[in-house]
Parts: structure tokens; sequence; C-alpha cells
């Protein structure tokens, strides 16, 4: 049958609807008779044939209208709301183009400014180079870098801090729409009307400064409330404080803040920021959140709050948000920082000196969270288990603040590190505090828990892809974990008590059962309930499951992506996962150091199976024969591994040695996994390879002071040190600073006892990044250069007094340095050289 149309008009006698029939004539229908009409339909769009007689039994003013009629009506009706629709939703389809259409225009416009100012600074630099070739300019970023320093004798009022605001707009607006900053396409990131936004990053500026535009369908109020509530969405944010807020004009405000940030890994201190923020509206209706540091003495919470903190420097940064026309935000973000790379080892410094970094932990961070709560808002999204949205989303961000307190181990949390005299691979932290001992006043079940320890350690990798990495662990848990000890820390949090007797014994099957829950809108982020099967091998308990229920969040499993790092943080719940649930989370966290170079991928590697036995069993011949050609890319990364147990006070010591050595087992089983899916099929560099306690440490230790005694007739330790494990320990606390470096044509050091690294400024795992001639100045090189050779005939070599060099870039005296060959257990191999600098300090 035919689709009827529809017409409308209004009559003197009241509202009328006119429809065609089957035979084409049109059929009346009074108001009363449309309210019926629409009554029913709001039911039921397409009721049957028995449900349309059933209507025209039961309405009276119905009873004349020939059932036909009723069909007829209701197509109409369904036609009218199908094309209301489909209307709709092509206008928001253009609105949303036309905004991008502006926001690409005015990108455009933008880049041109920059290209004209690039012109006429080449052409400025050609002049000046013919008339004065010894004058060299450096004219990029003349605005940023010749910031000025404020500090609160600046602004001891009102009317000087709203100075210091109406610079930082103005600064902050010519980054955002203007050309203050280089900015240059962050790589992998392509603008168009599907994407995230258009993102860049900063080049040839102080510091370092990421960009971001976008679309948002929230109003700008909405958005300003979301961005400034800054620890909900960055999740490496641990607090913001707002320490005074005055209103300042046009209705805006002034807000003093103190915010932390939390360290990604264990060796590197955290960071925190006094900033002045400013909230204030524009003239063309755009709302505007612009933030700056302030400096000078007494700027900020007192020394023995930040203590832990190294204060870095927010420059001028913030939130432009500019209303669309028919509902939505165009919206640009600016992040400008300086994270003080110095206070860092030299390993670790792209993390502290890359825009891109900072672009990916924060700037696309924050488009993407409020593109997440905008589709949440919509109903876009869909969550498991029928929990919502911000349920889950909770429920992650626990998941990561908690994993994040455990690797920072902050004294104002409660944590303490014990037993600890540098000499440990793994760190052992404890905390008992009563912010702990409240948490885990869950269903008064967890009030006698002593508190709980955690277990971390950080380590270099080399040539590992960290996305293959992430993934391999997550599928193959029984490649790595020990259930038992899974079981154990599930048990302590359900039953209240850590004693092993507590637990009964279980087998567990290997099998992990996947469960999704939840993904934010481009999947970069998972959250999943893992169930781990297990039974009782009690007779009295045959029948009853032993499942062991982890929470678990999964991020930068896709290599493809552009994200800060790849995470796998896990927590014991539950089987019942009650929202207020306990998560004392463990997990992994893997950063790539270096960013990657080119477009080419790897193909083999994206697609190999992670199969560790065949990747172990086969070797490296595997990979030439997939056809696995490609030069292995020279790739680093920082690994950091921390798991929490909870224990009764009575236990600590017995939880804190299984901890240590579990924790150990876990990076043993990293390294095997690590070398099997490594792209160039060899054993990677991964450190700390010697770190103390480790056998490899203990035998190089031993061959060390052998070596010693054999080349220059004296014992480097006292000869009661030389027995048994003590060794090691002797040699960690002896005075002088003790180094190891390769024989490699570029000599890098892969050993040093407390002593060198105090030395050095440096930490196990950047140690093994720093050459050999790297540490000398110009006198010392060349005494090194001369008595080499006697140093290789002879076996050892006295150098002359002398002045070397941190890596903080500090100078260090020493009276003498001896450098001798170490021999390996069979007396004919050559090892590595060991130095020893006698009486050093710092100039």
């Amino acid at each position: 049958m035919a689709m009827a149309l529809a017409h409308h008009r209004e009559s003197s006698s009241g509202s009328i609807t006119k429809h065609l029939d089957a035979a084409g004539k049109y059929v009346r229908y009074t108001t009363e008779q449309v309210e019926a009409l629409e009554r029913v339909y709001a039911e039921c769009p397409k009721p049957s044939s028995l449900r349309r007689q059933q209507l025209i039994r039961e309405c009276p003013i119905l009873s004349h209208i020939e059932p036909k009629q009723i069909k007829v009506w209701f197509q109409n009706r369904r036609c009218r709301e199908k094309q209301r629709k489909e209307s709709s939703r092509l206008q928001t389809v253009n609105r949303k183009l036309s905004a991008m259409n502006k926001l690409l225009m005015e990108e455009n416009d933008r880049l041109q400014k920059q290209v004209s100012q690039l012109v006429c600074e080449n052409g400025y630099m050609r002049q000046q180079l013919n008339t004065t070739p010894a004058v060299t300019t450096d004219a990029s970023c003349d605005s940023v870098a010749t910031t000025p320093q404020h500090s609160l004798r600046d602004a001891n009022n009102p009317a000087g801090l709203l100075s210091i605001a109406e610079e930082t707009l103005a600064e902050f607006l010519s980054k955002a729409t203007g050309t203050a900053v280089d900015w240059v396409q962050m790589p992998g990131m392509k603008p168009g009307p599907d994407s995230v936004g258009i993102f860049a990053i900063s080049q040839s500026c102080s510091g370092v400064a990421a960009r971001a535009c976008g679309l948002v369908s929230l109003e700008p109020t909405k958005i300003a409330e979301i961005l400034k509530d800054r620890p909900s969405w960055f999740r490496d944010c641990r607090s913001l404080e707002v320490f005074t807020m005055f209103p300042a004009g046009n209705g805006g405000t002034i807000e003093l803040v103190y915010t932390q940030t939390y360290a990604p890994t264990t060796l590197a201190p955290a960071r925190d920021f006094w900033t002045l923020r400013y909230t204030t509206s524009l003239d063309n209706g755009s709302l505007v959140v612009c933030e700056r540091s302030l400096s000078g003495s007494g700027a900020g919470p007192s020394a023995g709050a930040a203590a832990q903190f190294v204060r870095a420097e927010m420059l001028p940064s913030g939130y432009l948000i500019r209303p669309c026309e028919g509902g939505g935000s165009i919206i640009h973000i600016v992040d400008h920082l300086n994270l003080e790379a110095w206070s860092v080892p030299e390993v670790l410094r792209p993390l502290y000196e890359s825009s891109k970094v900072v672009s990916q932990k924060i700037t696309i961070a924050a488009l993407r969270y409020i593109r997440q709560i905008a589709q949440e808002t919509s109903g876009e999204v869909v969550y498991g288990l029928g929990r919502q949205p911000a349920v889950l989303r909770t429920f992650s961000q626990r998941l990561s603040r908690g994993f994040n307190d455990a690797v920072n181990g902050f004294n104002d949390d409660g944590w303490s590190v014990v037993n600890c005299d540098g000499s440990e691979d793994v760190i052992i932290a404890v905390n008992s505090t009563k912010n702990l001992t409240a948490t885990f006043n869950h269903a008064n079940s967890l009030t006698f828990l002593g508190g709980v320890l955690c277990a971390k350690a950080s380590m270099l990798l080399q040539n590992v892809p960290p996305a293959v990495l992430v993934r391999f662990l997550r599928e193959h848990r029984s490649e790595w974990a020990d259930f038992n000890v899974d079981a154990y820390t599930a048990a302590s949090l359900k039953a209240g008590s850590c004693a092993y007797p507590g637990m009964r014994p279980t087998r567990f099957t290997g099998n992990q059962i996947i469960m999704p829950l939840g993904h934010t809108i481009e999947h970069e982020e998972l959250l999943e309930v893992i169930r781990l099967e297990g039974h009782s091998l009690a007779q009295e308990d045959a029948f009853v499951s032993r499942d062991i229920h982890l929470l678990q969040i999964c991020t930068g499993v896709d290599e493809n992506a552009v994200g800060a790092c790849s995470e796998l943080i896990f927590a014991p719940i539950d089987e019942m996962f009650p929202d207020d649930a306990l998560l004392v989370p463990s997990g992994f966290r893997i950063i790539p150091l270096d960013s990657k170079t080119g477009d080419k991928k790897d193909t083999v590697t994206l697609h190999r199976t992670l199969d560790l036995t065949s990747g172990l069993e086969v070797g490296p011949a595997i990979n030439h024969a997939a056809g696995d050609t490609s030069p292995c890319q020279n790739t680093r990364s920082v690994l950091t591994i921390a798991f929490q147990f909870p224990f009764e006070s009575t236990l600590q010591e017995n939880v804190a040695i299984m901890a240590r050595q579990y924790v150990r087992s876990v990076i043993s089983s990293v390294q095997r996994v690590a070398m099997a899916i490594s792209p160039s099929g060899i054993s990677p560099a991964m450190g700390p390879k010697l770190s103390p306690g480790s056998p490899e440490a203990l035998t190089l230790t031993q061959w060390i002071c052998r070596s010693y005694s054999y080349y220059l007739g004296a014992e480097l330790l006292r000869s009661d040190a030389l027995g048994g494990d003590s060794v090691i320990k002797h040699l960690w606390h002896h005075p002088d600073a003790i180094l190891c470096c390769s024989l490699k044509s570029l000599p890098v050091f892969i050993f040093a006892n407390q002593a060198g690294l105090d030395m050095l400024e440096t930490t196990l795992v950047a140690l093994q990044d720093i050459t050999l001639d790297k540490i000398f100045d110009e006198s010392g090189h060349k005494a090194l250069c001369t008595d080499f050779a006697k140093l290789m005939q002879q076996g050892f070599a006295y150098l002359p007094a002398g002045i070397c060099m941190s890596t903080m870039g500090r100078h260090v005296s020493y009276e003498q340095a001896v450098a001798w060959k170490v021999l390996a257990a069979d007396e004919n191999t050559v090892h590595c050289l060991a130095f020893s600098f006698i009486n050093w300090s710092f100039v």
C-alpha cells in the first residue's frame, strides 16, 4: 500500500487533521481524535490490526472511522517521525560541519600568519648574516622566552593580582589563537570531522607546550566546571587546593591554586605548582580559564607539606571556550610547562622535556574526557553489568590513583620505606596509618588489618614495544603471576586475615575469563573484570568454587594509538562487585622514553602471535624466517612495577619477605617475556640487570674484589667482608666511588656502588646510559688516554688527582683514581673495567 501524505491546517472550528485514505479521499480528524491516536502512538507506534480494532471499540470518537483509515494514520505518523528525526540529525551534522569548518579556517589563518612571520624572520636573519656574520639571533618564541616571573611580592593586593591575571590572559590568547608559540602538528593525529580534534606541539621555545582545538557538545560553563576540577580527569593529578578566591571584573574570579602531581616512576620526585587562575568572559561571549605560576619566597604551602615535591613552573596556559550556534562549544586548550628536567636522572629527561608527552598526558586527555562526558550525557555510551557510566569511570580513577599512591609513597599519606639501605633492587614501603585503616573499614570486615605493604621497582627496557608487552601481560597472566599470592591478597581483603594458615589449599587452572565492563569512546582504556578459575583441594570444599575476581584497567594496547604510556592495573574485588568496593591496586606501567621516528611499522611485530614458549624456543631465527629483516629500532622505555599486600601487624616481616620474592619473580618473568617479544629477537638490555641484591651483582662484586687483589696486591675490602653475600653490601657502602664500565668501542657504565651513584648524581637505571668519556674533564680524559695502554697491558693504572662531572653538571674533585681490569671466573676473560675514585667531593 502506498504511503499517504499528511497535511495540517487550522480551521475556525479548531485543529483538524486531514489524511488521504486508501481510496484517495481525504479523511478529517478532530482534535479529540488526534489526541486519542497520539496516546496510542506513544505506547505502540505500530499497532496490529487487533489493536486497531480494539482502539475503535474502546474510543467512541473513533467509531465511525474505518480500520484501514486508522492504519494509514499510523503509517503517516511514523513517516513524519522518521522525517523529523532525520531532519534533526542532518541539522546536527550540518552544525558540526559548520563549526569544524570555522575552526579549520581559523587554524588555516593562524598557519598563514605563522608562515608570514617565519618568512619575515627568515629574511631578517639572512640580512643579519650578510651584514654581521658573527652575530647570531634566536628569534623563536621571543614572547615566551622573555615571560617575566611573577611573585606574591608583586601581588600583595587585589589590584596586583588583577594586573597579573590580565597579562596572563593576553599571553594565553596569543598562544591559543595566535603565533606566540611555533606550533607543529602532533605526529599521528590528523584533523577532520570525525577526529577528536586538532593537536599541535611546540618546538624551539622555553618549556614544553601542547595545544588542542575541538568541538564538544556541552555548554561552555559546564566544560569550564569539568576542566577546573583537574583531579577528576588528569590521572597524574594528586590534589588541587584553592587557597584564595575573590571576584574580578566582568563577573570573573581570581584564585590562588596549589596543585600536586604524581611522579610516573619510582626514579624521580613528584611535581607541584603554585599558580594564579583567572576565569573570565570575553566581549564575544567566550569563556576563558587561564593559569600561570607565581614564584618568590613564601609562595605556596609550607615547605613541610611539599617536602617530597619539586616546584615546577606553569607558563600561561588554559582553556578558551566559545559557544556554537545551535548548542555545543569550540574549545582551545593550551598546556605550557617547565617541569624542571634538571632534577631527574638523565635517562628520564625525555619524559620532562617532551612536548609530545605533555600533549599525550594532559592536553589530549582533557579533550577526550570532555567528549566522553558529552557522549555519556547524551546516552551514546553503553556499559556492562547495568552500571552507570559515572560509577565505572570512578572505579577506573580509583584504580589509577591507588597505583600512583603506591608508586609515589608520600609520607603525608602514611607511607614509610622499611629495610632499605639503598642496596635493594625492590623497595618495600608500608602504610599503617589511620587514613588507610579508615578505608579498610568496609562493612566492618577489615578493621583489624595492620595496613598495606607495597613492593615496587623500576627498570629500563630496550627494543620492547610497550603496547605488545602490556597486551601479553594482560592475555597471558599465567606466564608471570602466582595465583596463590593473588589468592592470598584476595582472601586477606575478603576475610580480614592475612595469616598463611587462614588460606584454604586451592588449585588454580591458569585459566582467566575476561568480562568487559566498558571502555572509553576511542578504546584507549578498557575496564574489565577478570575471573581466575580455582578449585579447593580440601575434601569438605571439593564442590566449592575458589575463583579470584580482579577489577582491571588496561591502557595503551594499540600500537597505532597516540598515548602517554601503557598500563595494566588490577585489584582483587568481591564477586558481588559493590559500588564502594575496597580497591588495593597493583600492576605495571611502561612509559616510552624515545619518540618514534617515521611512520614505518614492524608489521611482523604487530601481528605476531604472542606465544612465549615458541618465542623462547625458536629464538632469533624465527624473525628472519618470517621475513623480519628490518633493522631493530633502539627504542627505550621505563617499566614500573608496584604490588600491594594487606597484612596484620604481627606478620609484617613475613609479608615483606614474601612480597620482595614475589616481585623479583615477576621481574624475572617480565624479562623473559620481553626477550621473547622483542623485535630484534635477542635479549634486550634491561635494567637494573646488576642491581644490588641480584645474583649477577653478587658475582660481579666477587670478580671486582678478586681482580683488585690479583693486580694491585691488596684487598679492596676488609678480609672479614669477603665471605658470602655480605661482600656486596660492604662494596655497596664503600666510601670510595666504585664504577664499572663495559669494554665496548664506546664504554658505558654497567654498575656502581652507592658512592658512585652519589658522585654522578644518577640511579642504577640511568647509569647504563652514561658513557665513560662524559664524566672526565679535558685533563682527566688526557690522563686516561695516556695510561690506557698501561692499564690494558699490566692490568691496572693509577690516575692523578683531577676533576670529573656529574650528570647534573656539577664538578667533582678526587685525590686519586685507580683503574683495573675485572676478570671473569675463568680468569682469562676481561669482563669489564673498574674505577675507584678516592676521597671525592663536590667542588
